[in-house]
């Protein structure tokens, strides 16, 4: 199986992937420790793919997203973007958004606590 094959398997057979150095409970990089840790706090169930583990991987995910960074973060089999992106979707509110519309559980709360503490 190719890397693109394992990676379309993988964001098709979860709701929540996240493609990152290191995995959600150690991980190593501080970007993919930001974007861990927010989906964590959040309580967000979701699949995470170590690309250090895997250089096929690791170039795989860029070229199937046409993005060039780690980490990467899919919902509902949907490319939403990396660190930059995902903290500014929290502190706005369209991460919420986004996992309502798409039927993701998570911690509304919590959400709210991130945006409260980043005002």
């Amino acid at each position: 199986m190719s890397a693109q094959d394992t990676i379309r398997d993988t964001v098709a057979a979860h709701d929540v992937v996240l493609f990152m150095k290191g995995t959600k409970m150690m991980p190593q990089c501080g970007f993919s420790s930001r974007v861990a840790g927010v989906l964590n706090y959040m309580g967000v169930d979701f699949a995470d793919v170590n690309v250090l583990e895997d250089p096929e991987i690791r170039q795989g995910i860029k070229d199937f997203s046409e993005w060039p960074t780690i980490p990467q973060l899919y919902v509902k089999g949907e490319f939403v973007g990396g660190c930059d992106i995902v903290t500014e979707m929290t502190l706005s509110g369209e991460l919420d958004q986004l996992f309502e519309s798409k039927g993701v559980a998570y911690d509304k709360e919590a959400a709210d606590k991130i945006r409260e503490a980043n005002a």
